[in-house]
């Protein structure tokens, strides 16, 4: 009898240790199933359409300006117009890769070509911030979608 006794208590223990894995398992299992969730969710939740008018603060050696920026996305393309008191009127053209924007603005001041590179990211819907860099120097800038206008 001393030896079935002995043999029961080692079936228990084996048992006991295979739940235990099992259960580690399924923990395992949830875990990683959240994780892919959120990830999952936040790349969702990148994917914005910037299509609209903007105002946009930048912030470089020249001072500060606020141009206006209209967008139009279609998919990762980009492409819209800028305007400003210090360039004038011109369009751009860029992508927009998960919350990763780019865009370039060529303007002429005074008969002299310009390239303004803007490379920066999508923080939500309606803001987007980033660094500027130009033959005339860098920067960053900040931009704010404008509320639609409403007519009375």
């Amino acid at each position: 009898m001393g030896s079935t006794s002995g043999n029961t208590w080692g079936q228990a223990d084996q048992l006991l240790k295979e739940v235990v894995m099992l259960s580690r398992i399924r923990i395992f299992g949830v875990v990683a199933m959240a994780i892919l969730f959120v990830c999952s969710a936040s790349g969702q939740a990148a994917k914005v359409d910037l299509t609209g008018t903007w105002t946009f603060t930048i912030m470089s050696d020249a001072g500060v300006g606020t141009p206006t920026v209209t967008f139009k996305q279609d998919g990762e393309k980009l492409t819209g117009h800028y305007s400003s008191m210090l360039l004038g009127e011109a369009d751009l053209t860029g992508t927009v890769k998960g919350p990763a924007i780019e865009f370039t603005v060529r303007a002429d001041l005074g008969g002299m070509p310009l390239e303004f590179k803007f490379t920066g990211t999508v923080e939500n819907k309606d803001s987007v911030k980033g660094k500027l860099d130009s033959d005339a120097g860098g920067g960053t800038f900040t931009g704010k979608r404008k509320e639609p206008e409403t007519t009375k």
